[in-house]
């Protein structure tokens, strides 16, 4: 019988770091979920910058074109 005591403490040690394992894999999950939506919300953050910064600068591409042709017809 000291087998049968040997074998059951030796499965209940392999459950028991099985538990282990799997409370670590939740945990590297969740936290791989986290750095992603993360990087999502970068993502928009920066699209939104993206789409400001082309606005602004077709204005003063605008702007500076309305400019010389005023100052061309001005002068010429």
């Amino acid at each position: 019988m000291p087998e049968s005591d040997e074998v059951k403490e030796l499965l209940t040690e392999i459950r028991d770091l099985q538990r282990e394992q799997l409370a670590h894999y939740r945990q590297v999950t969740q936290r791989s979920l986290e750095l992603q939506q993360q990087a999502v919300t970068r993502q928009e953050q920066l699209g939104r910058l993206y789409r400001i910064v082309v606005l602004a600068g077709s204005i003063l591409v605008l702007l500076l074109v309305l400019l010389l042709v005023y100052i061309m017809r001005k002068y010429l």
